[in-house]
């Protein structure tokens, strides 16, 4: 079956790189860990990444933080809001935070901000890919590099669309 969109990640180079992100992240977290990962966006990258930490026999306690800074538009408006926050009590607890796309570095910057406000004591951030606009920005964690276009799935979308796609293309 011919793709709808240009593959720039592939849905087999997606589970090699979620099984890497596992030995790399396995060695510094453990059960009492929160994972955080950011809405909507990173639901299939948080799925399968607690999949194999959990192959690995780490089990840290998933919730979910639903920031917004792009609604439906193709740019993000520069400013970020909480749309629905973590269910779980997160005082002296360590984050990891999953995101999907780290271009400016505002929303992970601002989920680190606003769990250590409600009382973690320590936060990483893993993000599965990066843009070049990211530059410099701070994180610890990174699934893979891509070029500066307008991605679509694997949890990312276009106005709430192609979220589903098992590959991550680009949307022109």
């Amino acid at each position: 079956m011919a793709e709808r969109f240009p593959v720039l990640v592939s849905e087999q180079d997606i589970a090699a790189r979620i099984e890497s992100l596992a030995d790399e992240l396995a060695p510094l977290i453990d059960d009492e860990w929160r994972v955080v990962q950011l809405m909507q966006g990173a639901g299939p990258f948080a799925t399968d990444l607690m999949r194999a930490l959990a192959r690995r026999n780490l089990h840290p306690i998933l919730d979910s933080l639903w920031l917004e800074s792009y609604r439906d538009e193709h740019v993000s408006s520069g400013r970020v809001v909480v749309r629905a926050d973590l269910s779980r009590r997160l005082e002296g607890k360590r984050a990891l935070i999953l995101d999907d796309v780290f271009d400016s570095g505002r929303t992970i910057a601002f989920a680190r901000t606003h769990l250590v406000a409600k009382g973690a004591i320590e936060t990483r951030a893993c993000a599965f890919i990066r843009k070049p606009a990211a530059g410099d920005a701070p994180i610890e964690h990174v699934g893979f590099d891509c070029p500066d276009r307008y991605l679509i799935g694997y949890g990312m979308d276009d106005a709430g669309r192609y979220r589903g796609l098992p590959y991550v293309g680009a949307l022109d």
